[in-house]
């Protein structure tokens, strides 16, 4: 289906505002919402891209802007050394409980959303991929996915690098699908094990799939994309949002 332009609203949050992109398609029917959690450079082209994709299937689509307290509204950090310091700086500068305040308000925004369904799940990759799996904590979120996620094994998110995702892994009360490139030096396989364990001891709903991708394969740019793996990847995440949200 076609899309809108996307629109850009302000969510309030505990630190501020926080601009969010939303995509959504067009039409007047009811649609499941999501959230899309972004890389460390926050909302750029490829991230855009996927937005589009998604809302392209039915799906409204909201972007925050995960360092909005850190950056003027609109900044995109670049694809190269200086932008990768820059986000990884700020990743461990902010708050653990700012990225639940966060969560918690394009959330409840999805819920509410006057061509929304009701039902809401998450989605991230890379840093956003963790955050994809923290906002997977709230009871309302049914479904998420997470691409080759971030931290996790090393419970270092946020300021002072002392996160506690894996301990919070029992609050997960959807379906969860985990997406790992076996290739991605940040999640060695060790990492990879350590989460999996947690999940499975947690009795959680998930599912598990490691292809042979490197990091950021699902980036639409650079020499580390790998269009084909992207494909079947996104597609599965479709696949697991209908069933989950269609109501």
């Amino acid at each position: 289906m076609t899309i809108r332009e996307p629109e850009v609203v302000e969510l309030a949050t505990a630190r501020g505002a926080m601009r969010t992109l939303v995509f959504r398609p067009t039409g007047e029917g009811r649609h499941p919402g999501l959230v899309l959690y972004s890389e460390i450079f926050q909302i750029t082209a490829p991230i855009r891209r996927t937005a589009a994709f998604l809302a392209g299937h039915g799906f409204i689509v909201a972007v925050p802007e995960v360092y909005h307290e850190f950056l003027s509204a609109g900044t995109v950090l670049a694809y190269d050394q200086a932008g990768a310091d820059r986000g990884n700086e700020l990743k461990y500068a902010k708050e653990l409980a700012s990225y639940d305040d966060d969560a918690r308000a394009v959330v409840d925004f999805l819920k509410s959303h006057d061509r929304g369904n009701g039902s809401v799940g998450a989605i991230g990759i890379c840093l956003g991929g963790h955050l994809a799996l923290r906002a997977a904590m709230l009871p309302e979120v049914a479904a998420t996915v997470c691409f080759y996620a971030t931290d996790v094994h090393q419970g270092s998110l946020g300021k002072g690098k002392t996160d506690n995702s894996l301990a919070r892994i029992s609050d997960i009360r959807g379906e969860l699908m985990m997406i790992w490139g076996r290739q991605d030096p940040h999640v060695p396989a060790e990492g990879r094990a350590k989460i999996y364990a947690a999940l499975a001891a947690a009795g959680t709903h998930f599912t598990w799939h490691e292809f042979n991708g490197a990091h950021a394969f699902l980036r639409d740019e650079g020499l580390r994309y790998d269009a084909e793996l992207a494909h079947l990847a996104l597609g599965m995440a479709v696949d697991l949002f209908r069933r989950k949200l269609a109501k």
